[in-house]
């Protein structure tokens, strides 16, 4: 390859990163517009942390809708609790993990992308709308986060969750 196909290559590639650059990309303003404030993370209650990192991943440990009071959404989805309020369940979920994310990296801005999901809804053998619940936890990172927020993901009904919490979901993030 010649000198100048390699450079017009590369002035391509680099006006493309910039142009992919959104100058109003500001997920800690995006939540203060949802009304959503961010708490203190909890701690793990096993032999484990609440985040990992791996070059520029991040890996969040499975968290559950924990209140500002301390006390979890409780219950099986379908059985006692609505597909609503298991998906208010996930939304809070969402809450909590963004705040290890924001407890670790300093700035929501530094997300680059939110890369997987991993929603294990706690619901009897014959409940199917598990996509429908973790819906709260997708919808809520595609609102702070925008195209930044898609995400690939899994959705899926456990027997029983640690605590008997609504759901349980763990997180793979890309960061600057």
């Amino acid at each position: 390859m010649n000198k100048s196909i390699i450079l017009s290559l590369f002035i391509a590639l680099m006006s493309c990163n910039l142009n992919s650059v959104d100058n109003n990309y500001d997920p800690e303003s995006k939540l203060k517009e949802l009304g959503v404030e961010l708490s203190n993370p909890s701690s793990p209650v096993a032999n484990y942390v609440n985040v990992v990192r791996s070059g520029n991943l991040l890996f969040l440990s499975g968290k559950g809708p924990l209140k500002n009071d301390g006390n979890y959404i409780k219950g099986k989805v379908g059985i006692d609790l609505t597909i609503e309020q298991g998906y208010k369940a996930a939304r809070l979920t969402g809450i909590n993990q963004l705040s290890v994310l924001k407890s670790t990296l300093g700035n929501l801005k530094k997300v680059k992308r939110i890369v997987k999901v991993f929603g294990m809804v706690n619901c009897s053998s014959e409940f199917t709308d598990h996509p429908k619940v973790i819906n709260g936890y997708s919808d809520l990172m595609v609102e702070v986060f925008g195209q930044k927020g898609k995400h690939a993901r899994a959705a899926v009904g456990m027997g029983s969750l640690p605590s008997d919490i609504a759901v349980e979901i763990e997180m793979i993030v890309e960061i600057e």
